[in-house]
């Protein structure tokens, strides 16, 4: 049996902890058997909802131990694998102490805040032997999955362009977020997400232009757009803004455009545009992508498996394109080279 020790209870941290609940009402030979928040009432159930719905039930929170401390979970606990939900900041330290421990580590995204720390994690994942793999969940979404087959068949060519948005309000279930020092802003928390999707879709670019702007004060940047420069030419953008406030709620779109197609996820659903027939709807799963996300991580541990999806060492170059675009944001949209 996996034994898992969930650590931080907030939104993300609920949401995993259902998902890992569903996998053993699912058969997999896994169980959550420690909760770990410095705050008592998320122990207790009492998580903030986020900017995205994910599928909430009762959950019993007596069956699981219960710390405020990590240092007192692994003292106390058998585990093999922790997963990590905790704010941005203290993904280095209490990965690499969770590392050091002989646990394998499932880190929420982002990484950390550089690319210095997530190098630092993997140090401690490759000295341990152990795996770790970051919580980049659109790696695992079925919209995003599909179009990384589309890129990677050749189905329809090569990519031409592509644009990739991500927008809601300014983020309120914790004050770090609104923080630059602790979150890095739009750009390292909710920004990460695209950024993580051109590097995975296309590799890493050679330069990028990012041109920010800060609402919130203190916050770091939370309204950008990038342009991404590539050896071939295409043309490709990403935007994210924190500062949507009202009824809008929460939207993430993409558009690729192929030589011979294209593909446009929106609110009702992924489109493919082959250039020379109809267009259709390709059937997709509906779960979301933590669901995805969190049987790839425990079923490679139980059958022995590297991870390689969103594994630290691939995703590491995603914190390396953010942190050019901090640059590039810094200096007024200059184009900074990778």
């Amino acid at each position: 049996m996996l034994r898992i020790g969930l650590i931080g209870l907030g939104f993300m941290g609920r949401t995993h902890l259902e998902n890992y609940l569903r996998l053993e009402r699912e058969g997999l030979d896994i169980r959550v058997t420690a909760l770990c928040d410095a705050d008592p009432e998320k122990l207790k159930g009492g998580a903030q909802a986020g900017n995205i719905e994910t599928v909430t039930e009762p959950v019993d929170f007596s069956r699981f131990r219960h710390y405020t401390s990590v240092e007192e979970m692994l003292a106390n606990e058998e585990l093999d694998a922790v997963d990590i939900t905790l704010p941005t900041f203290l993904h280095e330290k209490i990965s690499i102490q969770c590392l050091n421990h002989g646990l394998h580590v499932l880190c929420e995204k982002p990484m950390a805040l550089t690319a210095q720390e997530c190098e630092n994690m993997l140090l401690a994942a490759e000295r341990n032997g152990k795996q770790l793999l970051i919580g980049q969940c659109l790696r695992f979404w079925p919209a995003y999955v599909y179009l990384k087959e589309v890129v990677d068949s050749g189905v329809y060519g090569k990519a031409t362009s592509g644009y990739f948005f991500r927008g809601g309000a300014t983020p309120t279930w914790g004050p770090w977020l609104l923080q630059k020092e602790k979150s890095g802003g739009a750009l390292m928390d909710m920004h990460v997400h695209d950024a993580d999707m051109v590097h995975w879709l296309f590799g890493k670019p050679r330069a990028v232009s990012t041109l920010a702007r800060n609402v919130v004060p203190g916050g770091g940047y939370d309204i950008v757009s990038t342009n991404y420069a590539y050896e071939d030419g295409k043309v490709v953008n990403a935007q994210a803004d924190w500062t949507l406030e009202g009824d809008f709620g929460f939207d993430m779109q993409y558009r690729v455009n192929f030589e011979r197609g294209n593909v446009v996820f929106r609110e009702n659903g992924v489109r493919s545009n082959p250039n020379d027939g109809p267009g259709f709807a390709p059937e997709l799963p509906e779960d979301q992508g933590y669901y995805f996300e969190l049987r790839y991580f425990v079923e490679s541990l139980l059958e022995g498996r590297p991870v390689e999806t969103a594994s630290g060492r691939a995703v590491q170059g995603s914190i390396e394109i953010v942190e050019a675009e901090i640059a590039s944001a810094d200096r007024g949209g200059a184009w900074v080279s990778l």
